[in-house]
This record gives C-alpha cells, sequence and structure tokens, in this order.
C-alpha cells in the first residue's frame, strides 16, 4: 500500500472528499424542492382562506340582516312617538328611511338623524325586495322625492317600499341579503302587526 511522507495512506485522503460532498447533499434542498414546498403551501393557504370567507359570510349575512332589523325597530318606536309616518326605500347595495310631511303631503329624507341615515351594504352584498309576493326591480341610486314636472299629468310621484305607520304598524315586505358568489341569502320578514323576523333560505317564498 502506498504511502505519504507521514507515513498515511494516500487512499484515505482520496476518499474523503468524496465522503465530504455526499454528506453535503443529503443535508440540503435542492431550488425545484423549495418550489415545490412552496406552491403546496400556497395551495393549502388559499383553501383555508376561502373556507374561512365562505363560513365567516354567513355572520355576515346574518350581521346585515339583523342591523336592518334594528333600525327599522329603531324607526318603529319613533313612529309611535312622534306621531309620524316614516317609510323605507331600498336599493340593489343601499337603504334609507324617509318621512312623510303632513303639510306638503310629500316624502322627504330625515334630517339630523344619523341613526336612520342612508346605510351601504357591503360590496359583494346585494338585496332583493319581494312585495306580495312579487319581486320588485331595484335601483342602483335612491329614487327622486320630488319631480321638476309635478304640474304635468301623470308624473308618478315618490313613494318609499315600505311603510312605518304611526301606530307602528309597518306594510309587508319580504328582504333577502344576496352574496352573488355563493347564491347564500337571509331574508328579513315583516307583517301588517309590525313584527320582522329573520328566516333562512328554506323558511322564504
Amino acid at each position: 500500500m502506498p504511502t505519504s511522507e507521514t507515513g498515511t495512506s494516500s487512499k484515505v485522503f482520496a476518499g474523503r472528499p468524496v465522503i465530504m460532498r455526499r454528506q453535503g447533499r443529503v443535508g440540503g434542498f435542492t431550488l425545484i424542492e423549495i418550489l415545490v414546498v412552496i406552491v403546496i403551501v400556497g395551495i393549502v393557504m388559499s383553501i383555508a382562506t376561502l373556507s374561512i370567507t365562505l363560513a365567516g359570510g354567513d355572520s355576515q349575512l346574518r350581521e346585515e340582516a339583523q342591523r336592518m332589523v334594528s333600525l327599522l325597530e329603531v324607526a318603529q318606536d319613533e313612529s309611535l312617538l312622534q306621531g309620524r309616518e316614516y317609510g323605507l326605500e331600498f336599493m340593489l347595495g343601499a337603504y334609507r328611511f324617509v318621512e312623510f310631511d303632513p303639510l306638503t303631503r310629500q316624502w322627504g329624507e330625515i334630517v339630523g338623524d344619523d341613526t336612520l341615515r342612508l346605510r351601504e351594504i357591503p360590496q359583494e352584498l346585494e338585496l332583493e325586495l319581494y312585495i306580495e309576493d312579487r319581486r320588485v326591480i331595484l335601483k342602483t341610486d335612491p329614487a327622486r322625492m320630488r319631480s321638476d314636472e309635478k304640474d304635468r299629468p301623470g308624473i308618478e310621484q315618490y313613494a318609499p317600499h315600505v311603510l312605518i305607520y304611526s301606530s307602528g304598524d309597518i306594510s309587508p315586505f319580504e328582504l333577502h341579503f344576496v352574496r352573488r358568489i355563493d347564491d347564500s341569502l337571509l331574508a328579513v320578514q315583516g307583517d301588517f302587526a309590525g313584527r320582522l323576523e329573520i328566516v333562512a333560505p328554506e323558511d322564504t317564498m
């Protein structure tokens, strides 16, 4: 066996760099392996985010429905206390309360009341209104309350979709809060006696 000047076999030194290189490759990761891990983590995070969004969406629908019911109950209380009539107008992405002026016999916006102001719903939601089992086509913007051509015959006068009488009673309606991304919905129903109820999809019309 050939030996070096120190008396050690040269084969030992010749094999050592090979062993070190192999150990270095075993302990590390290639670029492809790292990219595969990143892709897998991204897919898992996307699925988890989508699941959380859809699950949380149900609470979003209920929150918006409950807010509208609470505001409508406030309007009922004020109509009883003040002996006035209020109305509720719906749009595709918002709703607003209005009040009836017995002197001018016209509807107008409620001034100075931050509670019964125009309310917008989240962009991913949409409103659908049904009155007497018929769907009402809602517009994007609020309707004009006064026409510049009021002297002309046949001009349609403004009227809100839902009436809130001074007795606290309301005109019947069914309002759907709809999320278009998955067609989930939650409904609010109101009857002549002024009762309001949030109902699940299977209980709606």
